[in-house]
């Protein structure tokens, strides 16, 4: 990964887990909590939003999942972004991004 910018391999890994291209297994539910805190860290920094209320069901856990981030830095969460992905994708495509 040395090699080539961070910005650009996390700008490939997102695509390509928000397609389902190339993957060798579905995220569980679980996974896209990690991906969805992981990404919103690195897109946009530390949780900047109220907590949704009690019957925001989804909202309140998509707020859970990127607030466990905070104080991440943005370039270590698009990091652990891309090594975090690298076990859904197949042999091959994971390999590209080592």
């Amino acid at each position: 990964m040395e090699n080539y910018p961070l910005a650009q391999y996390f700008e490939e890994v997102a695509g390509l887990i928000t397609n389902q291209t190339n993957l060798k297994s579905e995220p569980t539910t679980d996974d896209k909590k990690t991906l969805y805190g992981l990404y919103k860290q690195a897109t946009v920094g530390d949780v900047n939003t109220a907590r949704p209320g009690i019957f925001d069901l989804t909202g309140k856990a998509k707020w859970d999942a990127w607030n466990q981030y905070k104080g991440t830095p943005q370039e270590k969460a698009k990091q652990e972004y891309v090594e975090f992905c690298k076990k859904f994708f197949k042999d091959e495509i994971a390999a590209k991004y080592n």
